[in-house]
């Protein structure tokens, strides 16, 4: 199969303007996270949507601490040694959930390679305490790779989140430099396992675009995803968080976006969210309303 795209050079196209993440919606947001402890992804990787996420009231809940013990070169995330799991977070989430009238969550992480299981657990207790306080909610979790342990991942099926995310991030070819302690075909695998273990959960993954990846290599794992019946695909472009981090090695159109998302259909994707600013958990509920009604 074959995809013409549009010959635009990196240069002419803009970086993309970002709403500013200041507002009253935005500070009573923050002040509840900081009473209950908590953490969002969307500000300790600087995501360009803070603004409009949090104005709706809506935001990408970041458990297990804030300090990754990977360090790759995309991601914003601070790297170190983490502190010990919050006892309460699985809690304080589900509080946290119930105060904001969330009609649907996501849960994340940082990677927890000091931990056995990686989190696997941790991550459970949270899907648990949300139902418990917010049955009517839907949840789905962007989870790490568990160190590629299928016990630890059957951990998370169990507890039965709508949607388990594992972002495949970027090409094979530019994994020892985006993702080192990454693996494409591992994380792949992850996806597949999710469908082994129970086929009525959804899964999702993302991709960035602009880290110097061909158009052909984006089809390419387009279909690889496919191969192992992930549901839901994300593509969006890679920003340069600071100087310190990979470059920016093109700007991809919005007819560029728009390819592939068509493409991502034509191929198979239930539901395919392809744009400059999207994120693989930005406006996650309208992603998973569509296919809702689209696949079922």
């Amino acid at each position: 199969m074959e995809f013409d795209f549009l010959n635009v050079k990196s240069p002419n196209i803009k970086k993309p303007k970002v709403k500013s993440p200041l507002s009253p919606e935005i500070t009573k947001m923050k002040a509840l996270l900081r009473k209950l402890n908590l953490h969002t992804v969307c500000e300790e990787a600087s995501c360009p949507n803070i603004g409009d996420c949090f104005s709706r009231k809506t935001a990408t809940f970041m458990i297990m601490g804030n300090i990754c013990t990977r360090r790759c070169l995309y991601c914003d995330v601070l790297t170190g040694r983490p502190s010990e799991l919050d006892k309460e977070e699985p809690k304080n989430i589900a509080k946290a959930v119930k105060k904001l009238k969330l009609k649907y969550v996501v849960i994340t992480s940082v990677n927890r390679d000091d931990l056995e299981d990686g989190g696997a657990s941790h991550f459970a207790d949270v899907i648990y305490e949300i139902r418990k306080k917010n049955p009517n909610t839907k949840i789905e979790v962007l989870i790490p790779d568990f160190k590629f342990n299928w016990d630890y991942l059957k951990i998370v099926v169990d507890a039965k989140p709508d949607v388990i995310n594992h972002n495949i991030e970027t090409v094979p070819s530019l994994y020892s430099k985006v993702r080192h302690r990454g693996n494409y075909k591992k994380s792949l695998e992850l996806l597949r396992m999710v469908k082994v273990f129970d086929k009525n959960i959804l899964t999702k993954s993302g991709l960035m675009v602009g880290l110097g990846e061909t158009k052909e290599e984006v089809i390419n794992v387009m279909k690889d995803l496919i191969d192992v019946d992930c549901d839901i695909l994300t593509i969006g472009q890679y920003l340069q968080p600071s100087i310190s981090h990979l470059p920016v090695k093109k700007y991809y159109s919005d007819e560029e976006f728009k390819e592939f998302e068509n493409i991502g259909y034509k191929i198979g994707f239930k539901t395919v969210y392809s744009g400059q600013l999207v994120r693989s958990s930005f406006n996650a509920y309208e992603v998973f309303d569509k296919v809702k009604w689209s696949a079922f």
